[in-house]
Parts: structure tokens; C-alpha cells; sequence
């Protein structure tokens, strides 16, 4: 019985493949051989989850066509990875993707670093800070206070509790976007939120069109649930949204959903101006495309000479297009678990409806204490708070990298929580892997992108900062080092730095 549960075409992984960039071989450093280089790109889209455990790959004469290399290339790098634990084979059944004992599972998303591994590995995979202290003790207090009528009902509710509801109303109101609480759905997290949307407007084959780069956990939801990524390169730097891309994607490919975050976007930053919005509304409306705009990292505004736009939805009047989606994670805390939809009320009676089969609803104590942090001046205490963490470790992080490793480049944004940048011509992917073993975690680009996009990039957040941020870029120069010099390929284990 075979034990692959998936399958990799040959054109798919020579894809996969061929987007990982290296630098060219220095003088005096050794360039490994064919197969090694092919068996090393392999561990490397299984290590990073971007090739599943337990998936087929094509046979060996398949893939020598697909690489343009000898079969006896393939062959060799197929028993290295054998020997090395990540291929298994069986006469008749092909050779499938695996990982060595001992080893974790690689992740298709970015999860945070696990508690044991803290002591020695700083934690750069994960857009988020510690809670704003004293702000959560005082909302879990609160919500206590709120919770006996509650408590006496069944505590279900399905759209959330009416008095957030109505609260996430006000607010929009006052950001001059006239809303009702039945134009709301609390959801469990942007995540949950989006996860609903998908569900309802595209099914399984539908095409989304999402920004490339996009948010890493986001694409890969939309894969899970059967969605055809359709990407839309941003400009450089932070230039944001090319709506000359955007009209003829939407346009030509027609699709159903499209997803986008506009304030502070994840991974490069960019804020989105109002021309850009006006067009992003006006080309998906021409579409018949619904706009799907991520509003989670729109409070983290660092600079405070940067003025905001209008929302998104505010160019969309009749809510026939826009589809707003919020959350606490970003702006307050991420084990904070509340997120929310803002739609026309016929779209939202049908999320409530469907969410039947799906969680019923979101915890009503964590309700509770977003709703007391937004009714008592306690969440923009908290936010100011939060923009001065994250702008003091954004300042930080970008003078240790000028410093440990100016040849790499990128645009300093002025909100959010991330730096996206460009590695210097080196691989995002290996830096990520020998970060790992030099004690700093970090994303590569492709995590990012459709199908192998972004290898010259890595994901950096503000999420660390003083010594830890300088420890940090240091390790990173660490990695770097090893491989521009080609010292860490197959299994060595270099522990640089690790405390």
C-alpha cells in the first residue's frame, strides 16, 4: 500500500526549484555538486512546508526532463535524500516526501516558536508583541464584572454579542461610515473571519485574487479551501498597488473574491493612498469581484506625520462591493481572539446562517473584554501603548540590520508590524533554514508568495527590540555569512550564537 497521500507534479516542483536564487560561488568557495544542489532544494521546500510530507514526487526520468539534467542527477540527489531521512521509496509505489525522526512537522503557515524553544531561539516567524499590560488584566476584569446576566442565558450568539456589535458600529461612524449593527458579524479572529468569507463567495476552484506578496496564513487558508491564488504584483518598495495590474487581472480572470490590506500591508508595509483605493473599489465593482480589505493592522500607524486615508468601504457607498474585515490581534493582543466582519446585513444574516456548521460563535468572555476595552477609553490607551512599542523596535531593528548587513535593502513603512527585505541575492529560504540552527527564526519570502515568488526575500517584524533586536541582525549577518560561503549545505548543523 502506498504511504503518499499527495502528489507533485514534475513541472510544479521544477518550479519550486528553479525560484531559489543563490549568489554565485565566491573565490574560494566551493560549489556543491548537481545533485547535491537538487537534493538540498528538495529538504528545503519540505522543510519549509511549501512541498507537503507525504507527497509524491515525480519519477525520476520525469523530473531530469523537467530540470534539463541527466536522470543519473535525479537519481543521485533521491539517495541522498534517502539517506538523509526526507524521501521514502517502494518498488512500485514511487518515492514520497517525508521528514526524520525527531524532526517537527514543517508548517504551511508561520505558528509561533514553540515555549521550549524561547530560551535560545529569538522569535522573528510571528507579527506579534506581549499583551499591553496593565490594559488585558483590566479588560479580563471587566468583562468578569459584565459576565453574570450572561451567564444565564445559553451564551450563544451566533453574530456576535449585541452590545459589541453595536459598539464596532459607533466606531465605524465615527470613522465617518455609517453602519448598523446588523451590517457586523464578531468572528473568532481576522482568520475566522476570512475563513467565512471564502466559504460563502468562493468555493472550491473559485479564483481569488490576492496580492503578491500577501499574508503568508491568509494564502494558505485559501488554498486549504480549494481557491484558485490568482496574483497581483505590488510595486516596489512601498508603492503599493498598481491599478493598471489590478484592472486587468480582475478583468481577464474574473474573480470572485478579492483580498487585500490596504492600511500597512503584510509583508511590505505599504499604506494604500486614495486614488489607490478609489481604483481598487472601482475595478473590482466593474468586475463584479467583492472586495475583501484586511483592516487588522490599520491603528498601528508609527508615524505620526503620515496622515490616514479613508477606509476602503468609504468608497464604496452602497456596500455592494466591500467587504471590511477587523480584529483585535494586531492593534491589542493576539491570544485575544476577536475579530470581526463589517457587510451589507444580507451578507451578513448569510454568514451568521452558515456559521451553523461551522465554530457557532466566539467566546463571550473575550467579547466582553473588547467590548469594556472599547467602551471605557481602555483600547486607545492601550493602542498608544502598542504604537510606541512597535515603533521604538521598528527603529531599533532597522539601525542593527544598516549596521550587521547593509548590502541588504528594503523600505522602512510607516505603520504596521513588518519589514520586508531583500536579501542581497541570497536565498530567503536557506537563511531561514541555517537561522534556525544559528538561533533566530525567520520567514523566508516564498511563504508569501504563489508558488515560489520571493526567494530573495525574508519577513522581518517589529517584534523584538534593544539588545534582542541587535542580537538578532547579528545572528541574521551569522546566517547570511554561511551561505553566501556555501559552509552549511545538506545535514551540518552549525549552532553560532545559540545561547
Amino acid at each position: 500500500m502506498a504511504q503518499w497521500t499527495s502528489a507533485v507534479g514534475s513541472t510544479q516542483l521544477a518550479r519550486l526549484l528553479t525560484s531559489q536564487q543563490s549568489r554565485p560561488a565566491g573565490p574560494g568557495s566551493r560549489r556543491p555538486p548537481a545533485y547535491r544542489s537538487l537534493a538540498d532544494g528538495i529538504r528545503l521546500l519540505v522543510l519549509e512546508g511549501r512541498v507537503p510530507v507525504a507527497a509524491r514526487l515525480p519519477a525520476e526520468r520525469e523530473l531530469a526532463l523537467a530540470l534539463s539534467v541527466s536522470r543519473t542527477t535525479v537519481a543521485a540527489a533521491y539517495e541522498a535524500l534517502r539517506t538523509e531521512g526526507f524521501l521514502e521509496s517502494r518498488r512500485g509505489a514511487g518515492s514520497w516526501t517525508a521528514v526524520p525522526a525527531g524532526n517537527p512537522l514543517p508548517a504551511r503557515g508561520l505558528e509561533p516558536l514553540p515555549p521550549e524553544a524561547l530560551g535560545s531561539v529569538i522569535d522573528l516567524g510571528t507579527a506579534a508583541l506581549p499583551a499591553p499590560e496593565p490594559w488585558l488584566t483590566r479588560a479580563v476584569r471587566g468583562a468578569l464584572e459584565e459576565l453574570p446576566p450572561y451567564a444565564h442565558t445559553h451564551g450563544d450568539y451566533p453574530a456576535g454579542l449585541p452590545a459589541l456589535r453595536a459598539m464596532l458600529a459607533e466606531r465605524y461612524t465615527a470613522r465617518g461610515i455609517p453602519t448598523m449593527p446588523e451590517q457586523i458579524m464578531v468572528t473568532t479572529g481576522a482568520m475566522g473571519a476570512t475563513d467565512a468569507l471564502c466559504h460563502l463567495f468562493a468555493g472550491r476552484g473559485e479564483r481569488i485574487a490576492v496580492e503578491s506578496p500577501s499574508y503568508a496564513n491568509i494564502l494558505q487558508l485559501m488554498r486549504e479551501a480549494g481557491a484558485r491564488l490568482v496574483p497581483v504584483a505590488m510595486a516596489e518598495g512601498l508603492g503599493g498597488w498598481d491599478l493598471d495590474r489590478w484592472r486587468q487581472v480582475l478583468r481577464d480572470a474574473a474573480p470572485r473574491l478579492a483580498y487585500v490590506v490596504a492600511d500597512f500591508h503584510n509583508p511590505t508595509g505599504a499604506l494604500a493612498d486614495e486614488d489607490q483605493r478609489r481604483g481598487l473599489v472601482e475595478a473590482a465593482r466593474s468586475a463584479g469581484t467583492v472586495l475583501v480589505v484586511d483592516e487588522t493592522m490599520i491603528e498601528l500607524n508609527l508615524d505620526e506625520d503620515v496622515p490616514m486615508p479613508r477606509p476602503v468601504c468609504g468608497f464604496d457607498p452602497a456596500g455592494s462591493t466591500v467587504i471590511t474585515v477587523g480584529s483585535a490581534s494586531k492593534a491589542f493582543w493576539a491570544g485575544m481572539r476577536i475579530g470581526w466582519v463589517r457587510a451589507a446585513p444580507d451578507v451578513i444574516r448569510s454568514l451568521v446562517s452558515a456559521r451553523a456548521y461551522a465554530d457557532l460563535g466566539t467566546p463571550v468572555l473575550e467579547q466582553l473584554a473588547v467590548n469594556w476595552l472599547l467602551s471605557t477609553g481602555g483600547w486607545e490607551s492601550a493602542v498608544d501603548l502598542r504604537r510606541a512599542q512597535a515603533t521604538e523596535n521598528r527603529d531599533t531593528l532597522v539601525a542593527a540590520l544598516r549596521r550587521e548587513l547593509p548590502d541588504w535593502d528594503y523600505a522602512v513603512p510607516a505603520g504596521g508590524l513588518t519589514l520586508w527585505v531583500r536579501t542581497g541575492g541570497l536565498s530567503g529560504s536557506r537563511i531561514a533554514e541555517v537561522g534556525d540552527r544559528v538561533g533566530v527564526r525567520v520567514p523566508s519570502g516564498p511563504r508569501f508568495g504563489v508558488d515560489g515568488a520571493f526567494e530573495g526575500f525574508v519577513r522581518l517584524p517589529f517584534t523584538v527590540g534593544g539588545a534582542v533586536a541587535d542580537e538578532a541582525a547579528a545572528r541574521l549577518a551569522a546566517a547570511a555569512r554561511l551561505v553566501a560561503s556555501g559552509a552549511a549545505p545538506g545535514g551540518e548543523s552549525p549552532r553560532t550564537f545559540v545561547a
